[in-house]
């Protein structure tokens, strides 16, 4: 026998105790849920924060690009940004690859 035909037969063997068929499904919907709260939605919440730290950065902020490169944010244009990595030293990268660094972030006093 294949393991098609295997599959085909405890599908359509009848539900051993009572228990229905829908198990399956149930089981399906149940990790379904599990992925959602524990992956799916902290990962959307964290890219609306990421997004609205972009929209708020202003000359002068301190940043880091994704290539790990510490800077200044000197100007801000549509698509990129430019940043003085030391004096008199600029590059010129996209918006999406720059974030806020730790430095920035104020912690509420105790």
């Amino acid at each position: 026998m294949n393991l098609l035909s295997i599959l085909l037969q405890t599908t359509s063997a009848p539900a051993a105790g009572g228990v229905s068929s829908y198990s399956g499904i149930l089981m399906m919907v149940l990790i379904f849920v599990v992925f959602y709260f524990f992956m799916i939605r902290p990962q959307s919440k964290r890219q609306k924060e990421i997004k609205k730290q972009r929209e708020a950065m202003q000359a002068g902020d301190k940043v880091v690009t994704s290539g790990g490169i510490y800077g200044k944010v000197k100007e801000i244009k549509e698509t990129t940004v430019i940043v003085e990595i030391a004096e008199n030293v600029r590059i010129k990268v996209d918006k999406n690859s720059v974030f806020a660094t730790a430095e920035d972030i104020q912690t509420p006093a105790k």
